[in-house]
């Protein structure tokens, strides 16, 4: 069994024949769109209030932590933006030589196209690091910098962000359905 390129068709699979497809087209308006009042959004730095905004650039990402109870629903743009940074590009750079980033120091895309462009970088890095993977270094420990991760396998943390682009897909494909029928 090649368990490497299992992982990968699991995330590889979901990405062709669902989640990049359902982007094409995605619009500036539909980016930023927010479906109820209070949204966390990616926003131009000037209009986010200073205590929820993150990022280096012109355009930073809403967030509190603790999250306040309940979370505020958030955008295509955010989704896209936690993707971008915290599945995709912290753990590329923390496991397969990718740039530096978080969340405070991302430039955060002020277009849909700059966005998609992020997107399909930080996915190719990650799927490149993945797939130079061998079945020992699957199964090493993945190690302090994963916090909660740890102790598990690399494995685990692969599956781990597999989930999370699914998950974040499946929003971020409802909220274009919902803004196309608004």
């Amino acid at each position: 069994m090649d368990w490497t390129a299992q992982l990968l068709d699991q995330l590889d699979w979901h990405w062709t024949n669902h989640l990049r497809p359902r982007l094409d087209g995605l619009t500036d308006e539909e980016y930023f769109w927010e479906p109820v009042p209070g949204c966390w959004n990616v926003r131009r730095r000037e209009e986010a209030d200073p205590a929820k905004a993150h990022g280096s650039g012109d355009y930073v990402i809403e967030y509190e932590w603790p999250e306040p109870a309940p979370p505020p629903v958030t955008t295509i743009a955010w989704r896209l933006g936690h993707i971008i940074v915290g599945i995709f590009g912290t753990r590329s750079h923390r496991h397969f030589g990718a740039p530096e980033t978080d969340y405070d120091k991302q430039r955060y895309a002020g277009t849909a196209k700059e966005a998609l462009a992020q997107l399909d970088a930080g996915y190719a890095h990650w799927t490149s690091g993945v797939r130079s993977l061998s079945a020992d270094d699957l199964a090493r420990p993945v190690g302090p910098a994963e916090g909660a991760f740890a102790d598990h396998p690399m494995a685990a943390l692969v599956l781990h962000i597999n989930r999370e682009v699914i998950h974040h897909g499946a929003e971020i494909a409802l909220l274009r359905d919902l803004y196309l029928r608004r």
